[in-house]
C-alpha cells in the first residue's frame, strides 16, 4: 500500500541556526532518507520551499483567484513529504515514529488512493 507521509514542522528561518547546527540536522534526514531508500519503501520524498514563496490557485464563481503565500496561518506548515510504499499503516506508522521531525513536527500519513482510469479506443 502507498502512503503519503506529510511533515509539518514550525516554519525555521535557517539564520536562526548555526552552519553546524543547520549540517547536523540535514545529516539526520539524509540518513533517514537513506534508510528509508535502502529498504526498499521510498517511492520519493523532498522538502519545500519557505511558504513565502507558495502561489495559491482558486476558481470562485467563474474567476481564477492566484494570490501569493499559503491559505491559512498556521503554527505549523507543510514543509515535505515521502511518499513510500510498505504493507500496512503500522510500518508506516514506525517509519513516521524515525523521522527527524517526529520531535519537533507532526507527520499525518495517509493512504493513496487508486483509480482505474478509463482507456480510450474505439
Amino acid at each position: 500500500m502507498k502512503y503519503m507521509m506529510l511533515i509539518y514542522t514550525p516554519e525555521m528561518d535557517s539564520s536562526d541556526w548555526s552552519p553546524e547546527d543547520q549540517q547536523a540536522e540535514l545529516a539526520k534526514w539524509f540518513a533517514y532518507s537513506e534508510d528509508m531508500s535502502k529498504a526498499g519503501v521510498m517511492i520519493a520524498g523532498d522538502a519545500l520551499q519557505p511558504t513565502a514563496t507558495a502561489t495559491c490557485v482558486r476558481q470562485r464563481e467563474g474567476k481564477d483567484l492566484v494570490t501569493d503565500g499559503p491559505f491559512a496561518e498556521t503554527k505549523e506548515v507543510l514543509g515535505g513529504y515521502y511518499l513510500m510504499e510498505v504493507p500496512s499503516i503500522d510500518e508506516a506508522i514506525e517509519w513516521a515514529k524515525r523521522c527527524p521531525a517526529a520531535g519537533y513536527g507532526t507527520l499525518e500519513l495517509r493512504p493513496l488512493m487508486h483509480f482505474d482510469m478509463p482507456t480510450g479506443g474505439a
